[in-house]
């Protein structure tokens, strides 16, 4: 009796499960290059479609890229770059900051302790460290 107690306690604590059958899709990015200045023009998009800020996702692309960049709704790099490289870096991004390393899920958020930055999955409550985007 004691163990089934103790087993329905570890159920409570667990998060709850995300029942979705679609299937995760990484955005394509929209990308348009005038002059030396290449704009992403769904970049609000694809930040809400992986569920980060904004502000991550761009301080890792222009680190990635090696290109000064801003945004807003739109993300401008200071270089040229060709669709085909950022969305390389856009997948790697998701790979180590928006996929789950044990069940391989999206459902996952960023969570800042002390000085360290943890992904945090809400489908299987695994916790595994990330590096850092400065």
């Amino acid at each position: 009796m004691e163990y089934e107690k103790l087993l329905e306690k570890a159920y409570e604590k667990l998060p709850k499960a995300r029942e979705s059958e679609e299937r995760f899709v990484i955005p394509i990015a929209d990308v348009s290059v005038q002059g030396t200045q290449t704009t992403i023009k769904n970049f609000s998009q694809i930040a809400q479609a992986l569920r980060r800020d904004s502000t991550h996702l761009m301080k890792f692309l222009t680190k990635e890229l090696a290109a000064p960049g801003s945004s807003n709704d739109k993300a401008v790099f200071q270089a040229k770059l060709s669709q085909k490289i950022i969305q390389q870096k856009i997948e790697s991004y998701v790979r180590e900051y928006v996929i789950c390393r044990e069940c391989k899920r999206p459902d996952t958020k960023l969570v800042r302790e002390d000085r360290l930055t943890f992904l945090v999955c809400e489908a299987c409550g695994a916790k595994t460290s990330v590096k850092s985007v400065k």
